[in-house]
């Protein structure tokens, strides 16, 4: 039964699993932001728990084939950058992290517009945005916030 699942786990199914397994925490963000069901799943140690997973699976196959050391090239340049996306164990890493960080993001937006009592439509503009965008949505959520709670934090 490991194996088979072993055989499952291909660097395309995670990729797609992930993809497809992470809109419903963005639905439930989008749609229920205040429930307790989107507190348990999205805003709990649940997500992260997930992605952690696949990112540790995909991490113990690229040391077992012993390319662990091919991590380090991204700090050298573009082009070394660019090289190492074109294996896709590095780049299924890089999207993982991307997802992982944008749902983390989108928990917290979620949770600081209940405490600034910011509109639904604008929460969600933003949550939409960092779907998509990451930083981008961040930052505009960054400025609606100002609007609505009357003051410039940067370190809330």
């Amino acid at each position: 039964m490991i194996n088979n699942l072993l055989e499952f786990l291909t660097y395309e199914n995670i990729y797609l699993l992930a993809n497809w397994g992470i809109l419903p925490f963005w639905l439930l963000l989008i749609v229920f932001p205040n429930q307790f069901i989107t507190r348990f799943f999205v805003q709990s140690i649940i997500a992260p728990l997930i992605l952690a997973s696949a990112y540790g699976f995909v991490v113990y196959n690229i040391f077992l084939d012993g390319d662990i050391l091919g991590s380090f090239e991204l700090y050298y340049g573009l082009d070394e950058l660019y090289s190492m996306f074109s294996n896709e164990a590095f780049l299924l890493i890089f999207w993982l992290h991307f997802l992982a960080i944008s749902l983390f993001v989108g928990a917290w937006i979620a949770r600081d517009s209940r405490k600034y009592l910011i509109p639904k439509f604008f929460v969600i503009i933003s949550l939409l945005i960092t779907y998509f965008t990451g930083p981008i949505g961040l930052l505009i959520y960054w400025f609606i916030r100002i609007f609505f709670s009357k003051k410039i934090s940067f370190n809330d």
